[in-house]
């Protein structure tokens, strides 16, 4: 699983292999010293330090239960009548789902997943950027994509990424997406970064946020033995990181809606959040000083 996906989850290699995450990691332990993978917070990945970026038809089959959490909580902090960008990835593209439901809502996107999960939302206007279609994450990048969000002021931006690490903040395995995700933040005033627990101390080739930028990260519930995830969460939020951490709890309340009050998905009254508050002043992304910005600038 780890050669066909670039990275794997202990979670889900528990589950594909019908065993325990004790037994998974013990496992993991004994491939890392032999050199076959290298182990990663929450899971394995190709040997070298960097992982390779893996097509959707992976992605899409990993982490699902995190992403739905995350997706769930995220939606909750998108009030109506907002413009934002949300960046490619199946993260964001089930991030989408949700903000179907929130009326007068601006997304600009340069992700087919992202724009055709909001396509029949009546109440939702979807600008996409132009650029080259790169078919592994169906995303628009390219110069055409990085110029038609000159120039665009947006409340928030959501991305997701291969990796996050309190030294480098967000990266990715490909130059191109890097390169459209720092665009679509230098449009936002406040950048949201979803990422689950297997992806923190995970660091891949291309920076697309620094950590001094991130304003918000959406996680979920890591393993309560995880003592790394833990480490490098606390790491984020000393750098001023607001964390939100979604996690299956029975009776659990959770702020899972929008200003219109219209549930995030079906789920979200099963989430718990937690933040960690910013010990200063919100920073703002230079440049970005249309916050709170009610319309999208329309994209040439």
């Amino acid at each position: 699983m780890v050669r066909a996906n670039g990275a794997v989850s202990l979670r889900e290699l528990a589950r594909v292999v019908q065993t325990s995450e004790v037994t998974v990691r013990r496992d993991v332990r004994a491939l890392e010293a032999e050199g076959l993978l290298d182990r990663r917070h929450g899971g394995a990945v190709l040997p070298g330090g960097f992982t390779r970026e893996s097509g959707f038809p992976q992605k899409s089959h990993l982490a699902t239960a995190e992403k739905t959490a995350i997706a769930d909580l995220a939606a909750g902090l998108v009030e109506e009548g907002e413009a934002i960008v949300v960046g490619a990835g199946t993260t964001t593209q089930e991030l989408a789902r949700r903000l179907a439901r929130v009326p007068g809502l601006t997304v600009v996107t340069n992700s087919l997943l992202v724009a055709q999960a909001l396509a029949h939302a009546n109440r939702v206007e979807v600008v996409m950027t132009g650029g080259t279609l790169r078919g592994s994450n169906y995303a628009l990048v390219g110069s055409g994509a990085e110029q038609s969000l000159q120039g665009l002021r947006v409340s928030k931006a959501f991305l997701s990424g291969s990796g996050l690490t309190a030294e480098r903040g967000l990266s990715t395995s490909n130059m191109l997406s890097a390169s459209v995700d720092r665009a679509l933040v230098q449009a936002a005033a406040e950048v949201v970064v979803l990422a689950d627990h297997s992806k923190l101390g995970t660091d891949t080739m291309f920076q697309t946020v620094p950590t001094d930028v991130i304003t918000r990260l959406v996680t979920d519930e890591s393993p309560g033995h995880d003592d790394r995830a833990a480490t490098e969460l606390q790491a984020l939020a000393d750098q001023g990181v607001q964390i939100a951490v979604a996690g299956a709890s029975g009776g659990g309340t959770a702020n899972g809606t929008g200003a219109s009050g219209a549930p995030g998905g079906d789920s979200v009254g099963r989430q718990q959040r937690r933040d960690v508050p910013l010990p200063g002043p919100r920073r703002q992304v230079p440049g970005a000083a249309g916050a709170g910005l009610r319309s999208a600038t329309a994209l040439g």
